[in-house]
């Protein structure tokens, strides 16, 4: 199944992806799970394949606004540096263990909503990578046991405000401006992709290919990064795991190459879908001190 996240009549709702069509599974299910992260928390993924098999889709997707896959992640775990390619074009050394930040849900747009250029940066830049949607908890995983807690896969664009990203050593204020990066257009239940698949991961911006690469040229695999993560946190249904961009972003090409108002970014993945948003520059608040005085 696609399931995707959206808003509806101005009412949050979750829905199975048939084509350009929807089976709106939010009002079909009469609310019993509040959300797409309730519903996985509830282990009900089966419960929604029986409702998709007797309904017709009912909602065009042009008629909903596409929100972030998991609308509420308790967690969102960015793995950096986790191609090849990537890890040399940012002249870092190798290291013995993944790279790992962490992003809030405030930073995450949906499918075909705008990244939002911030009035203090002119460098907001694009990473496309693929998200993994955890379906079943744990501590301390397995690596063979790992796939098996993998709800689904989704296109991520870890957009990164580059100047803000190395204040410090710290990535955290690049990483989380609001609404700058994307997460959709849906997830793709992890039974339609089979574990070890390879994957092809592409991004354009403005229809030119910026990014390509395919997951077998990972440094770590998902089921690696899974067990790692689960050593030092539990991972809970609806947690995410953005596991890495791939080379040819734009704040190493010469000259630079990065996102600005008017444009239009793409994250492909041959097995999932295509992740499309504009970009908009986000008008600066000015605050009117003159009545104060």
């Amino acid at each position: 199944m696609k399931l995707a996240s959206y808003l509806l009549d101005g009412y949050t709702s979750y829905g199975a992806v048939i084509g350009d069509r929807i089976v709106d599974l939010g009002s079909r299910l009469g609310g019993k799970y509040y959300d797409l992260h309730e519903l996985i928390k509830a282990d009900a993924l089966n419960e929604a394949r029986e409702i998709v098999k007797q309904h017709w889709a009912d909602l065009d997707c042009n008629g909903v606004t596409f929100l972030p896959v998991i609308v509420n992640p308790g967690k969102i775990f960015c793995v950096g540096l986790n191609y090849e390619a990537h890890r040399v074009e940012t002249r870092r050394d190798e290291t013995n263990h993944p790279t790992i930040f962490l992003r809030l849900a405030s930073s995450q747009q949906g499918h075909m909503q705008p990244l939002l250029l911030p009035p203090e940066s002119t460098q907001l830049d694009y990473e496309g990578e693929i998200a993994l949607i955890i379906g079943k908890g744990g501590r301390r995983i397995p690596v063979e046991q790992a796939m098996e807690h993998i709800a689904g896969y989704a296109c991520y664009n870890d957009g990164s405000v580059r100047d803000w990203q190395f204040h410090t050593t710290q990535w955290a204020p690049g990483k989380n401006f609001d609404k700058t990066g994307a997460f959709g257009p849906w997830m793709v239940t992890s039974d339609e992709i089979e574990p070890g698949s390879v994957m092809t991961l592409i991004t354009r911006l403005n229809g030119q290919e910026v990014q390509r690469t395919s997951t077998d040229l990972l440094t770590r695999g998902f089921a690696e990064l899974i067990a790692y993560i689960s050593t030092f946190a539990t991972l809970e249904p609806g947690d995410v795991i953005i596991t890495g961009t791939p080379g040819g972003i734009g704040s190493k090409r010469v000259p630079p190459l990065f996102m600005k108002d008017g444009d239009v970014v793409e994250v492909e993945v041959d097995k999932i879908g295509i992740l499309r948003n504009p970009v908009v520059a986000e008008a600066p608040r000015y605050v009117d001190h003159s009545a104060l005085k």
